[in-house]
């Protein structure tokens, strides 16, 4: 699995929940998957679709990851036997809450720079967001960087880097905004 490269590659995990059709903030059943370069969201052996443990039955559908906002989608959706397809990057499928995805090019995108797996980014205040990369690489040396998977590092390179091109805390103080620090952006799951 480990070796497929091109759109195909697995990058990373992701969490699927299954929220209650008559109360969304109640989860019926989660599961951990596997995220494709791509965008695809498949099972943990590197292919197929992800079976949930419920029922069938209608249920809303979110997604969390480490570092990033979590999403979920407008409407209970039903769930069968058949593998139902969503695309949270297409503009045609309805997100709960308001202003749940990030628009790069077209594609909406999680937010990222949810370094404390919150339910929100802050770049000031406490907590923040943006304190946790300054304590991964040391606190107290700003020019340090480490390499590996951490949840700090949010433009996910591999490198925790607090200052500097490329930074992880830049893209938190874009994401809020970019021009007041003290904004804050939260996330859209009830």
């Amino acid at each position: 699995m480990l070796a497929v490269t091109g759109n195909n590659a697995i990058v990373d995990w992701v969490i699927l929940e299954l929220r209650n059709s008559a109360n969304p903030s109640t989860v019926v059943t989660s599961r951990a998957a596997l995220l494709q370069r791509d965008g695809d969201v498949v099972e943990m052996n590197g292919t197929g679709a992800v079976v949930m443990n419920a029922p069938p039955g209608s249920y809303y559908v979110a997604v969390r990851h480490r570092n990033h906002l979590g999403i979920m989608t407008a409407t209970a959706q039903s769930l069968s036997a058949v593998p139902l397809a969503i695309n949270f990057t297409s503009a045609a499928t309805a997100t709960w809450g308001s202003d749940a995805r990030k628009d790069i090019g077209g594609n909406l995108v999680m937010w990222s720079g949810n370094t404390d797996f919150s339910a929100g980014l802050a770049y000031t205040g406490d907590p923040n967001d943006r304190d946790p990369i300054l304590v991964r690489i040391g606190g107290t040396v700003p020019n340090n960087t480490v390499s590996g998977y951490f949840n700090e590092d949010v433009n996910m390179d591999g490198v925790v880097r607090y200052i500097g091109d490329p930074n992880d805390r830049d893209p938190i103080l874009v994401n809020i905004g970019g021009s007041v620090p003290t904004n804050t952006r939260v996330q859209q799951l009830p």
